[in-house]
This record gives C-alpha cells, structure tokens and sequence, in this order.
C-alpha cells in the first residue's frame, strides 16, 4: 500500500481514562473481527483486547506498546491502513513512549470528561510535541454524570500554552465520546451511535508518512520480540525505500557498526495479527526476522549504500532494584523458582525487549 494511504497515529493517556477502551471499540467497529474472535479475545463483552499482558489486564494498565492495524475506507470508497499504536501512560514506563512515537505522524490525546488531564499525560504528551505530532483530542467519559467536557478542553488548551505548542497544536481537531458506550461525535449536541468520526478525523487530519520511495532502504528498529523459532523480531517503520523479503540488508548499531545480514520473514500487522509480507514500502509499520544480532535503534539500511538514521534517545531507567539472598525466616518456602539463576535469566531474556531496562550484576 502507498503511503498515502497510511495513517501511523499513537493513542496517549493517562491511566484508566479509557485508551484501551477506545480501542477495542475501533477494532470491534471496523467490521475486521467477528464477535465471536472478540469473545475468544477478551470475554464476551469485549474489553481490553490490547492488554494482552497478564499483569495488564490484572492492573487494568498498559505498560507494553503494542501495534495493531485497522483498514477503513473513507465516504469517497478509499481504502486507508490505520496503523495504531497503544502507548503506556505512565511516566515509568518512559523508554517505551519515546520509541514507538518515532513510529508515528500523529497522536490521539484522550482525556477523561471529568478528572481532564494529568500530571503523566503532560510527560508523554511533551514527547509528541518535541516530535512535532499531530494532534487530535479526544474528551472521553462525557456519559458520566459528573463529566465537565466544556472546562476539560479549556484546561487542555491551557496544557498546550504552558508546553509551549505551536499554533497548529493549538488548533486542534476536537471529538468527544464515551468508548464504554461506542459512540463519538463533533458536537455535544448531536449523539451518534458509532466511533466513524474517530476514523475520519483521523484520515483527513493526520498526515501521511513521509517517504520517500526511491531512496535505498532505511528502517528504525523502535521495538523487539524474541521467538524460540525465528530468534530476535525487529519491529519498526520503514523511513525510505523498500524491504522484501529473502534481501541482504546492512544493520549499523548506535556506534556505527555494520554487519552484513539477510531478511528471513517479513510480516504486516492486519487487526491485532500479523500477516507475511513479501515486501514492505516506506511509511508503512513491520516486523523483520532472521536478523541476529539487532538492537532496538539500529537502523536497517541497504547493503550496497548504508546510510544510518538517527539513533533513539531514551530515557534512563526510572527506579532501581537489588536483588540478593533471602535470609528470612521464609526463604525458599514460597514461590515457584526459588534460586536467583532464574532470576538472572529472567532478566537477560526482557533485556532483549526492553531498551530502557539495565542489569547489572556485582558482588558485596
């Protein structure tokens, strides 16, 4: 698919102000899933399909970005790949914003019709204007009883003068909705009973991708998966060129380093899956497989003329932990591993995940 036909667009919030929510009625309203998926997915009423982490949908949190892509097609017939990717809304989990907006052209602010917006929807919301990201807002809640739309918008345009935003940030796309209830609108005064004003704000007022198609190859590595099968999955957006599959690529890491490696498998998100790709244009979001070593902010580039990307900034770890020998009373009483070898490997396999985590080890 051209990248005109691509919209890349983040969702930011702060927790329980209904994100993963406002999700969920996306993918359930552009007819990809069949209600009986959704009950395989997240129960019969369809909650939380995004939160796919155990400790997610325990917490009722997002801590783990994930993609997923919707294809809509706008009034005139077009067809356009929505790719969506659900960001953590917590200033912790700091490492994971900063990555996955390089993925995008734009962000959904969703703000809560009552509480408006937070002290950690200022944190990731500085990173989406640092990164110039177009902005929509979203006044979700506005079926509470209690619900203040009026003074919520007010308060979020005060956000974006004391963050210093530009006039176009200022000049934002307004919708209010209630994703409990699946419905979203323009105007306070006329209900509606869908989520299509979501979609069409967001084709006509995100920008498309900027690309360029004839450059050689160039792809940033933003997020990574690790597969007993396939070993490391690099995910990320393709910035220039194309990638097909089975080609020999050059990865260069943050010190410059090239390698010579070859492409194994190529795959697109479709829905909340993946499917194989035989070649991916710029603009677009994929995973790559088969490349070993790949680190999170390696750019993938062509073999014959590599040129490196900007390398990610990410933040540094937020909270430190040791991890020592339990000498109380019930040290090795509970628990299902119970010597700190697991431990240590459960660390060094998220290390392979998660480009803001750091471990160390070392002796009394």
């Amino acid at each position: 698919m051209h990248s005109n036909y691509i919209r890349n667009v983040a969702i930011i919030a702060h927790v329980d102000h209904g994100k993963t929510t406002l999700l969920d009625q996306l993918l359930y309203q552009s007819g990809m899933f069949r209600s009986e998926d959704l009950d395989k997915l997240a129960g019969s009423e369809h909650k939380l399909i995004m939160d796919s982490n155990p400790l997610e949908r325990e917490r009722g949190i997002t801590i783990l970005s994930k993609n997923c892509a919707i294809y809509h097609a706008d009034s005139q017939g077009k067809e356009y790949k929505i790719n969506i990717i659900d960001t953590p809304g917590h200033a912790d989990f700091g490492g994971e914003v900063e990555r996955v907006l390089k993925m995008a052209d734009g962000v959904l602010l969703l703000v809560d019709a009552f509480e408006g917006p937070m002290p950690q929807t200022r944190f990731v919301l500085t990173k989406a204007l640092e990164h110039k990201l177009r902005l929509i807002v979203v006044v979700n809640k506005v079926d509470r009883e209690n619900s203040r739309p009026d003074d919520v918008v007010n308060e979020v345009f005060d956000l974006l003068v004391q963050l210093d935003a530009n006039s176009e940030a200022l000049d934002f796309p307004l919708i209010y909705a209630s994703a409990k209830e699946g419905w979203a609108t323009e105007d306070l005064s006329i209900k509606t009973d869908n989520m299509q004003v979501v979609f069409d704000t967001i084709i006509n007022k995100i920008p498309s991708p900027r690309a360029d198609h004839e450059a050689p190859l160039q792809m940033l590595v933003t997020s990574q998966e690790y597969s007993d099968y396939v070993g490391r999955i690099a995910i990320g957006r393709v910035f220039a060129g194309q990638i097909i599959e089975g080609q020999r690529v050059t990865v260069i890491d943050k010190d410059g380093l090239h390698t010579q490696q070859k492409v194994l498998h190529i795959h697109q998100f479709y829905g909340l899956s993946r499917k194989r790709a035989a070649s991916v244009q710029a603009g677009d979001i994929c995973t790559i497989s088969g490349l070993d070593p790949v680190e999170i902010g390696d750019t993938i580039a062509c073999a014959d003329k590599p040129s490196r990307l900007a390398v990610i900034p990410v933040d540094k770890p937020t909270m430190t932990m040791t991890f020592r020998i339990n000498d109380g009373p019930f040290a090795g009483k509970d628990g299902k591993y119970l010597t700190s070898r697991n431990t240590g490997e459960r660390l060094e396999k998220e290390l392979q995940n998660k480009a803001s985590l750091r471990a160390v080890a070392y002796t009394d």
